[in-house]
């Protein structure tokens, strides 16, 4: 599945009414370093095996119907209806029906690195433990 993007800005129909489904391509709509939401086109029998996203996610079914599973539990999830997902889980979805969904993954927020002591690093470098004293 190749994944085109759109650049900010830019302006993303996501009703199905005004839009014809046989055109619709799968987009990343953004990704940053907290989110990224991807509008996926799914054909009817077209299967994404289980799998696990990297933060917390939601899916939204914007047109057809899908199964999904979680763990060994199967539903299916039609138009106007909405599920979340914890960082981690696995999960599967099968169309069954030419489908379009809104998938947001919300990534955790990194830790900053730590700060970086140049004065500190300096002492160490220029005064190793292991040189012996200058007399």
């Amino acid at each position: 599945m190749q994944i085109t993007e759109t650049a900010p800005g830019e302006v993303i129909c996501l009703s199905p009414a005004s839009v014809d489904l046989a055109s619709i391509e799968t987009t990343r709509l953004v990704k940053t370093n907290l989110l990224e939401v991807i509008r996926i086109k799914l054909k009817a029998g077209k299967e994404i095996p289980t799998h696990t996203a990297p933060g917390e996610i939601t899916v939204q079914c914007i047109d057809g119907r899908v199964a999904f599973t979680v763990g060994s539990s199967t539903q299916e999830l039609s138009a106007g209806q909405w599920l979340y997902l914890t960082s981690g889980q696995p999960h599967a979805v099968r169309g069954v029906q030419d489908s379009l969904l809104l998938i947001t993954i919300a990534f955790k927020k990194q830790k900053p690195p730590e700060p970086f002591d140049i004065v500190q690093e300096a002492s160490e470098e220029s005064f190793p433990a292991s040189d012996p004293p200058a007399y």
